[in-house]
């Protein structure tokens, strides 16, 4: 998720507060096509399709939409924009009882298989036992690496060049050629795309998607492990997404504090080290 809201506001310089839509939208698509037992609509389609195709083009879609209208806009007007799509998603969400469940949400939604062969069983190889939950993380891994691996290459092709320049200069970027409406709807999609992606997977890995998992504090986390880490900079955003797993759960013994520890820590960073860790 954070890799790819890096593309929307590290690359190009949109600010997204909504982010976390396309997140819900990609765990939903993966929710309503992969079997669940308490749905109300399951059409089935292979994990992997799903995965690589289905989920990542809904969410790629949905943020064009959002582009599209907020094409003349920047900074907090953007911002207040993206947020109450974020928004709409969710009450859309809570509220399309006959598609979504409402409030209940789709839950038993199992785990997927490749072939005939499912993640949860987990496998050996050479006496070494691997558990389910221990493929999930190696999945996870190979599509951080895939997703790391397509920035770079975006990066260095004309697409890449031309977000850098619509963020640096949006006037001067158009003056010299760039058609700057297709750059940001392709900073849009993109960055959607990865959030669906991540969404499907997340869908199976806890089993279940309910309206509130998607709420507006998600975005914020999402957005501070990108700026923590450094705006731009694919492996400082890695860096900040992987302290602000961390650091959460290790302060969770101070639970009364704990947002207070957080949020000071923020401040000291915004102060001291406003680009970045990386």
């Amino acid at each position: 998720m954070a890799l790819g809201l890096n593309i929307i506001v590290g690359f190009a310089g949109l600010l997204d507060l909504g982010y976390v839509a396309f997140f819900a939208i990609g765990a939903y698509v993966a929710a309503l096509t992969g079997n669940a037992v308490l749905t109300n609509l399951n059409y089935h389609i292979p994990f992997l399709v799903v995965l690589f195709v289905v989920a990542p083009v809904v969410a790629a879609i949905f943020g064009v939409l959002l582009g599209a209208p907020t094409l003349r806009l920047r900074g907090d007007y953007l911002a207040i924009v993206t947020l109450g799509f974020g928004e709409i998603v969710r009450i859309s969400l809570n509220n399309l009882d006959d598609i979504t469940r409402g409030p209940n949400g789709i839950s038993s939604i199992p785990d997927p298989t490749i072939a005939s062969w499912s993640i949860g069983e987990g496998f050996s190889i050479g006496g070494l036992e691997i558990s389910g939950n221990g493929v999930y993380l190696y999945v996870e891994l190979a599509l951080i690496a895939l997703t790391l691996a397509v920035i770079y290459r975006l990066n260095d092709s004309r697409i890449g060049r031309a977000w850098i320049a619509v963020r640096e200069d949006e006037v001067a970027a158009a003056a010299m050629g760039i058609n700057t409406t297709t750059v940001k709807l392709l900073a849009f999609a993109a960055g959607a795309w990865f959030a669906g992606m991540a969404g499907a997977m997340n869908a199976h890995l806890i089993t279940q998607v309910s309206p509130e998992s998607y709420t507006f504090a998600i975005s914020v986390l999402i957005l501070a492990m990108v700026v923590l880490g450094g705006l731009g900079n694919p492996p400082g955003v890695v860096l900040g997404a992987i302290i602000l797993t961390f650091l959460p759960e290790k302060l969770r013994e101070f639970s009364d504090i704990r947002f207070l520890v957080f949020g000071f820590a923020l401040v000291l960073m915004m102060r001291f080290r406003p680009e970045g860790l990386l």
